[in-house]
């Protein structure tokens, strides 16, 4: 007692529709990898070797908005800087958002 549309609705193949259902999904994924995901990456790592980078004598500006010059560079994941003249205070590197002017070099 099947009728005859229940019997016709049933498919050869379901594998083929779910590959077709998914198509949209990946082309998103990637649209986005493009799109968003890939600059980001980018970005993050030209920070990361921007901070790295910073040295004595830099103009740096922190996420905060401060201008100031790099007076001493350790390993620490600490700098200080010096935000006037005789004022200095210690920032950590992740907190610098640019730098403007490089200083001298290293004094090996």
């Amino acid at each position: 007692m099947i009728t005859p549309a229940l019997a016709q609705g049933t498919s050869a193949a379901p594998s083929t529709d779910m590959i077709i259902q998914f198509v949209p999904f990946v082309l998103i994924f990637v649209i986005m990898w493009f799109l968003i995901i890939r600059p980001q990456q980018r970005r993050a790592r030209e920070h990361a070797d921007m901070i790295k980078a910073v040295r004595r004598g830099d103009t740096v500006v922190t996420t905060g908005g401060i201008v100031g010059r790099v007076t001493r560079v350790t390993d620490d994941p600490e700098i200080e800087v010096e935000i006037a003249e005789g004022v200095r205070v210690k920032l950590v590197r992740g907190m610098i958002s640019e730098v403007r002017s490089r200083g001298e070099p290293v004094k090996g």
